[in-house]
């Protein structure tokens, strides 16, 4: 491993490592279907003509301006660019709706946005009215605009660059006077957390935070120079950027990116990874299917998904699974379960390579502080702490007392320092007769069940614990076709009696070695799974509990007085 430098921001990081390695890969990405490499040496220029464009549409250092668009690679020099200016980057998420977007760049007071396309262009164009401190548009791809130039300027990507390009000579000197002034206290990005109630809040997180974790994430990693990292999570989640980015930068490696989730599977086998950063979720879709085949070709199985050149793969983002870590470890796959926050930066415990404790989320990574406070919240101190909530002193002072960040997270701690998470505080059920009931535990006894993809607890003053169930469908349909049974289309096969059978005898099945208090008694089984689109998952696949418990209200209430989708737990 490279020996440790140390940065004072994320602009000297980068710039650091294209003068040492400014030949190599920096970023590998697809062009007319085939990947083509971007070395570190075209990286850079490119930032450089972005942010000198930026300068000329009037960017102040202290501004700050939004990405709002899916991964790609100009998202990747768009960050640098705008931190290049001394501003600050607001990112989007990309399936936002445009009254959510409309919020967030008001309330950031973004004076410009970058957007991929047509369809994203199309979201501000429509919210443009709630937006008058937005001066500008800039688009990786061509677009039609229907707003007056008068009123928002809109411009390529390419269009941008050159602007920038043709005034490098004269610009250069104030893009390196303004990348000299920034300090580890300069705010470098605010990423807007995932609302349950009212409008979601700000993250501010500094140059500091962000170069601090990134090295103590790096220094117990077994992460070295051109190890290729296949990413696929969303830039506008930190976990992502920091971990996929910040520390590939670091450490001199490429960065490969995939063309979409769907897509996730063959660009593996493109790629052939040396790492890879993921949520449960798709770790446990493919144990699903790796679990269907006969004992002794699962191990050939999974090293074939991941290919030959693979170190190790990292979760985290959501809790993940004890017996699919302990499943993938046991085959020569080794799975790496880290934990963390959008306001820690992101990482504030990890797995070392090597040293796997399943059911764990690892250690604290240096520098970082961890305790358990009486009622057994955790707690966390440390360079990693965001700066506050952005225009909202009273949620930050909530947070943040004495220097601690109160992580809304249950857990505890072994005699050897690893952290276990129980659950999230606010999402601790309790019964009508006082008992505390975990649904993160008692969900994932239900997902341990092949059948069942996705599941939500419910029981909170209620005499019974009751759930929402999504099935593993195409798996659900092999198993009645077995039977002879063919499974109906849209939402009519949740009324199958078959299908009911199945779910009852599961859910009993998996209920059993739970106190009767924590036994799900009756439930409810969706015909569709959750999704981003409705807004039931985040941007890391975690499910939205209290959003879907609200959607389906009314369905879970129906569960306390009929006695329909009725698991038997006496």
């Amino acid at each position: 491993m490279l020996a440790m430098k140390t940065y004072t921001n994320l602009v000297s990081m980068n710039r650091g490592t294209c003068a040492e390695v400014g030949p190599r890969t920096a970023l590998r990405y697809k062009r007319f279907g085939r990947y083509t490499d971007l070395t570190w040496n075209d990286l850079r220029a490119q930032a450089d003509k972005c942010a000198a464009g930026l300068i000329q549409l009037g960017v102040q250092p202290g501004d700050r301006v939004a990405i709002f668009a899916e991964n790609r690679y100009e998202w990747i020099i768009t960050d640098l660019a705008i931190l290049s200016t001394g501003a600050a980057d607001v990112a989007l998420h990309a399936p936002l709706a445009p009254e959510q977007a409309a919020y967030q760049l008001e309330n950031s007071g973004s004076r410009g946005v970058f957007v991929s396309n047509q369809k994203q262009a199309d979201k501000v164009f429509a919210v443009i009215d709630e937006l008058p401190q937005l001066e500008f548009l800039i688009s990786f791809e061509p677009i039609i605009s229907p707003v007056p130039e008068s009123r928002l300027k809109v411009l390529s990507w390419e269009g941008l660059k050159q602007r920038g390009w043709s005034q490098w000579v004269e610009l250069r000197p104030e893009i390196e006077r303004r990348e000299q002034a920034i300090t580890g206290d300069d705010l470098a990005t605010l990423i807007y957390t995932s609302g349950t109630t009212g409008h979601p809040k700000g993250v501010m997180l500094s140059h500091g935070n962000l170069v601090t974790n990134a090295a103590a994430v790096l220094s117990i990693s077994a992460i070295y120079p051109q190890y290729v990292i296949l990413s696929w999570l969303p830039y506008s989640h930190i976990y992502a950027r920091t971990v996929d980015l910040y520390v590939t930068q670091m450490i001199q490696g490429v960065i490969a990116l995939a063309d979409s989730v769907e897509t996730l599977i063959p660009n593996l086998r493109e790629i052939q990874p040396h790492w890879m950063t993921s949520v449960p979720r798709f770790y446990e879709k493919v144990w699903g299917n790796i679990e269907r085949l006969p004992e002794e070709k699962r191990g050939p199985a999974l090293k074939g998904i991941f290919g030959r050149r693979l170190h190790h793969l990292a979760s985290g983002g959501a809790p993940l699974p004890k017996h699919i870590c302990e499943a993938f470890n046991g085959l020569g796959v080794p799975l790496l379960e880290g934990y963390g926050l959008t306001e820690t930066s992101p990482v504030i415990a990890f797995n070392r390579f090597g040293k796997v404790r399943p059911g764990t989320v690892g250690q604290a990574i240096p520098g970082v502080d961890i305790r358990i406070a009486e009622d057994g919240e955790i707690l966390s101190r440390g360079p990693h702490i965001m700066q506050g909530y952005w225009q909202n002193p009273e949620a930050t002072a909530e947070v943040i007392v004495d220097g601690w960040f109160h992580t809304g997270d249950v857990g505890e701690i072994d005699d050897d320092g690893f952290l276990s998470i129980t659950d999230r505080k606010k999402d601790i059920i309790v019964t009508s007769s006082g008992k505390n009931v975990a649904p993160t535990e008692i969900e994932r006894l239900l997902t341990k069940h092949p059948l069942i993809d996705q599941a939500v607890v419910y029981g909170d003053n209620r005499n019974f614990i009751t759930a929402i169930l999504v099935p593993t469908f195409d798996l659900l349909e092999s198993k009645l076709k077995e039977q002879g049974v063919a499974l109906k289309t849209d939402d009519e096969f949740i009324d199958q009696p078959e299908v009911m059978e199945f779910f009852t005898k599961i859910v009993e099945e998996q209920m059993q070695h739970v106190s009767n208090p924590e036994r799900v008694r009756r439930f409810l089984v969706l015909s569709r799974p959750f999704s981003l689109a409705d807004d039931e998952l985040t941007a890391t696949q975690k499910v939205r509990r209290r959003h879907i418990i609200a959607k389906y209200e009314q369905e879970l209430e129906a569960l306390y007085s009929g006695g329909a989708t009725y698991a038997n737990g006496d």
